[in-house]
């Protein structure tokens, strides 16, 4: 075979995550892909409508990329460890691992500050399976 659609296979997406809850299950891990000035808090909690709080300093490592159209290369930088990432301009990258995330919560959420944007694409997934059966995840 030539190719294969990744959609069910190797990844999930949630287009539009900034403020919404959401399932980190079935996957690996999660990258969150976040454009514009401010700043992208991450939280946690065991259930969809739970209290949401900071998972611990578990976000160290980042990609930025002064770009939003792929004109530009990405490039690896890291922070104090934090649950937080703030950016000036561009795109900035940062994936948690559900390693990461401490039993029982299950449920992650990027808040920003302003009017930044926030893509979810959950990865490495354990379970492949055709798009229109992918669990819902922001329920």
């Amino acid at each position: 075979m030539a190719g294969m659609h990744g959609l069910g296979r190797v990844y999930n997406v949630i287009p539009i995550a900034a403020g919404n809850a959401f399932k980190l299950r079935g996957a690996s891990a999660c990258s969150f892909v976040c454009t514009g000035n401010d700043t992208f808090t991450l939280t946690v909690a065991s259930s969809f409508g739970g209290s949401y709080a900071s998972p611990g300093n578990i976000i160290t490592k980042k990609w930025t990329n002064t770009s939003t159209n792929g004109t530009a290369a990405w490039v690896e930088a890291t922070q104090s460890a934090s649950n937080a990432v703030t950016i000036s301009s561009g795109t900035v990258v940062f994936t948690v691992l559900t390693s990461q995330i401490a039993d029982p919560s299950a449920y992650l959420k990027v808040s920003v500050g302003a009017s930044g944007l926030v893509t979810a694409i959950l990865h490495d997934l354990t379970v492949a399976r055709k798009p229109a059966n992918l669990e819902i995840l922001g329920a």
